[in-house]
Parts: structure tokens; C-alpha cells; sequence
């Protein structure tokens, strides 16, 4: 059963939908893993600290997720006045994404950006409500086969990237809300930014 449905058929109108919607997402984010967060930003902070690059990847609205993220994590030294993070967006140039699309297949847009910039030790952050997209999983496996370290940001059931995952932050819903999902992981993203710019100010 789709909970978005659901919601829907039993609000009374607009506002009802609204905050039931507003609710639901709620419930997710309090049902998160802390324990999952904490470890994505020790993560980030190793990177950080051995200056590796943090990469994102991701399709449809998760690229624009992916996208964001990599600019709101690589801002964080020039708003912390410390330094910052190594970010890059597997997602943001449209030349060459629709060139390897084109002339490799769709399935591997990201690992062969990763072949000539993914190096040991690097991070890649794989966000995919489904879990099971082949371009993010085949990304995922060649990070760990490189020596990096894999983090997904799933939701549904995980999916395929749960289990090949390093680190996991797990949006728990019912397969095909992709709204709900993507709207926590955005949260995701904001949350890990700020704590991390509020935590260097203080140093």
C-alpha cells in the first residue's frame, strides 16, 4: 500500500493532505539510524583530514540531491573559516555525461568519470531512492574495488546498494515513494552541512 494514497483517500481536503504529508515525513526522519548519520560524517571529517574527495552521484532527483550536496559539503570550509571538504558531482557536467551516455551506455555515466579521478581512500556518496540503479551500483563497486569507501543514501527497502554499501543512511517506506524519500535525503544533506560548519566554527 501506497502511504501517499493512503493519505490522500482519508484527508478531508488540502490542508488535511498537507499535514498528513507533513507528518509522514516527520516519522521518517525521527526513525532514522543516528548511529548511521554519525558514522557518514566520521566519514566525511577522514576524508577531510587526509584531504581524499568526496564524490556524489545520482539519477533524476537525486542527481539534483547529489549536485547540492557536493556544493553545500564543499562550502562548509568557507563558512566555517576552516578547511573544507573536497567535493565533486558526478552529475553536473551535462557534456560529458550525455557523451558517455551516448557512446558507452547509460550504466556507466559515472564509473568512467571515476577511472581517471577516483582515487584510494576517496569517498563516494551514492544516493538512489530505489536502492538498484545500475549506474549508481556499478559506481559503488568501483569505489570499493579503487580502495574508497562507499556511503548510500537509499529508502524503500535499500535495495542491491544496502548490502554493498559501506556506510547507510535507510529511508524506510514502501517501494515507489519517491517524493517522501527524496525529501528526507535532502534533509540529509542540511543536517550533516550544518552540524559540520557549527562544529569547525567552534574549534
Amino acid at each position: 500500500m501506497n502511504n501517499l494514497k493512503t493519505m490522500f483517500s482519508q484527508s478531508g481536503g488540502r490542508e488535511d493532505y498537507f499535514r498528513l504529508y507533513f507528518s509522514y515525513v516527520n516519522k521518517l526522519l525521527m526513525d532514522l539510524d543516528a548511529n548511521a548519520i554519525n558514522n557518514v560524517i566520521d566519514c566525511f571529517l577522514t576524508a577531510r583530514k587526509n584531504k581524499q574527495t568526496i564524490f556524489f552521484a545520482g539519477n533524476g532527483g537525486s542527481a539534483s540531491t547529489a549536485s547540492h550536496f557536493a556544493q553545500d559539503l564543499g562550502e562548509v570550509g568557507r563558512k566555517s573559516k576552516k578547511p573544507g571538504f573536497r567535493t565533486l558531482s558526478l552529475t553536473d557536467n551535462t557534456s560529458l555525461v550525455t557523451a558517455i551516455g551516448n557512446d558507452y551506455g547509460f550504466d556507466r555515466i559515472f564509473t568512467i568519470q571515476m577511472v581517471e579521478q577516483f582515487s584510494p581512500g576517496d569517498v563516494l556518496v551514492a544516493i538512489s531512492a530505489s536502492g538498484n540503479s545500475p549506474n549508481v551500483i556499478n559506481a559503488v563497486e568501483f569505489a570499493k574495488s579503487a580502495g574508497g569507501t562507499a556511503i548510500g543514501l537509499v529508502g524503500f527497502d535499500g535495495g542491491k546498494m544496502k548490502k554493498l554499501c559501506d556506510h547507510v543512511i535507510h529511508v524506510k517506506t514502501n517501494i515507489g515513494e519517491y517524493g517522501p524519500v527524496e525529501d528526507v535525503h535532502m534533509i540529509i544533506d542540511h543536517l550533516i552541512t550544518s552540524y559540520l560548519i557549527l562544529k569547525l566554527s567552534d574549534k
